[in-house]
């Protein structure tokens, strides 16, 4: 055999092959349950471009204050949530969360009232909590610390990707009861069921999120010495490293629960997390109505429209991502696109009357509090661990998601009073940029230096062999 004949590659490790098939068994299923969630959660947005014309008294204002309640539910039950999963496991509690959200999501198609509106809402809020930050820590069973943002931004697109999706589909199920003229001639679309379309938009997405509750029980493992897929030597290794990076965040002091709730840094991420959703959920809620009262456009041209900024967001998500992996680096991937959305939404306003413009300014704006979330949901697990690092992750959603109540029914409550929403788009505006200096000044997620590495693989040496 020739000398100058290259060696074959070695086989892929033990632990390579258990992340590699981690990858393709758990995110696909975790996509497609966010997906849900995010559409029963969001599809309000696109339900009340007729819901308010059927409904007396549901103003944008009512509507802005119904779709922002539903994080006070939400708030109440996702610290206990977090914990749940990281002492009872995954599997049971998510199945759970799912089956009674897609029940409540579904009874929306009920109420007639806005006191009926808000209050189903509220129970969708609490049948949801806990689902989010049960992955994130979920996650962190399952993927090390060189596969964590990737696997989170495969996680978070799911969220772009609903928003792409479910659009038409609404669309066309906004038809059914409505009359519309087509080419000069009146076409009236039968109800169906005796439900019309803005009925329909709640119990369509509400079915598909129960059965994947079922799916989501009979599948899903809760650690990797459970999955039947994972041969010992895969599970053995992917076990082993999560230990040893555990340990290494750990440095010999284990945080208890309650002191992470207090930690500084635990609470500024909560406020920063609040600061960005209260303009995310915003402009998620808001952005079509937006679009209508500037452009007077017809439903079938406004969501196809709405579909463009979710579709770079999605782009912005993976190679946030996977650049935050690559670089080993969080913080700066954090920020930069929360100030390069900040800045596209405050110059929307100065677009009206360009509709290309305006849309654009809405797809940076979207792809930038989208971007940020792989880095960002990677930060607690830098310094926490364990059941400190579920608690923290459960305090920061949930209390930054209070901002989804705050955000909304500021947007909708400037536009009912001035007649414009060009006050509530400065606002979440402003909100954005705050979020972004105070992940800066946090000091974490930093890009490691030689030095630390190093220190950082003397404690990993040192740890006994399991």
């Amino acid at each position: 055999m020739s000398s100058a004949t290259s060696a074959s590659p070695s086989p892929p490790s033990a632990l390579d092959r258990a992340r590699k098939k981690a990858f393709y068994r758990i995110i696909p299923l975790l996509f497609i349950s966010y997906m849900i969630a995010y559409v029963d959660r969001q599809n309000v947005a696109v339900a009340k471009l007729t819901m308010t014309k059927d409904l007396v008294g549901f103003t944008d204002a009512v509507i802005g204050f119904g779709a922002g309640i539903f994080f006070i539910g939400y708030f109440l039950l996702e610290i206990p949530g977090s914990l749940i999963v990281e002492k009872w496991g995954a599997r049971r509690w998510i199945s759970r969360i799912m089956v009674t959200w897609g029940i409540m999501a579904a009874l929306t198609a009920a109420v007639h009232t806005p006191v009926q509106f808000y209050t189903v809402r509220f129970l969708l809020g609490l049948a949801e909590a806990g689902f989010f930050p049960g992955v994130i820590v979920y996650l962190t069973h399952w993927f090390t610390d060189r596969d964590r943002s990737k696997a989170l931004a495969m996680f978070l697109v799911a969220t772009p990707f609903a928003q792409m999706v479910s659009p038409k589909i609404s669309y066309l199920l906004l038809k059914i009861g409505t009359t519309e003229v087509v080419n000069g001639q009146t076409i009236t679309h039968p109800l169906v069921l005796g439900m019309t379309g803005w009925q329909w938009v709640y119990v369509f997405w509400g079915i598909p999120a129960v059965m994947m509750g079922l799916i989501v029980f009979f599948i899903m493992k809760d650690r990797p010495r459970q999955a039947s897929w994972l041969t010992d030597e895969e599970k053995e290794a992917l076990e082993s490293e999560l230990e040893r990076e555990r340990a290494v965040r750990s440095r010999g002091k284990r945080m208890k629960v309650t002191e992470a709730l207090r930690h500084p840094k635990v609470l500024l991420m909560a406020w920063a997390y609040f600061s960005i959703v209260t303009c995310s959920y915003s402009i998620e809620f808001f952005m079509p109505s937006v679009l209508n009262d500037w452009y007077h456009m017809n439903l079938n041209t406004l969501t196809w429209l709405i579909i463009l900024p979710p579709a770079l967001a999605l782009v912005g998500q993976l190679v946030g991502g996977w650049s935050s992996d690559h670089f080993q680096e969080r913080r700066l991937h954090a920020c930069l696109p929360i100030v390069v959305g900040a800045t596209a939404l405050a110059c929307a306003p100065m677009t009206q009357g360009n509709l290309p413009l305006t849309v654009a300014c809405f797809m940076i704006g979207f792809a930038g509090f989208k971007t940020y979330m792989p880095a960002f949901w990677s930060l607690p697990s830098t310094f926490l661990t364990q059941a400190a690092a579920a608690g923290s992750i459960g305090l920061i959603n949930s209390f930054g998601n209070l901002g989804g109540a705050l955000g909304p029914y500021i947007m909708g409550k400037v536009k009912t009073v001035t007649g414009s929403f060009v006050g509530g788009l400065y606002f979440i505006s402003c909100s954005m940029l705050l979020s972004a200096i105070i992940i800066y000044f946090l000091g974490l997620g930093v890009r490691k230096k030689e030095k630390e590495e190093a220190e950082e693989q003397k404690v990993l040496d040192g740890l006994p062999e399991k």
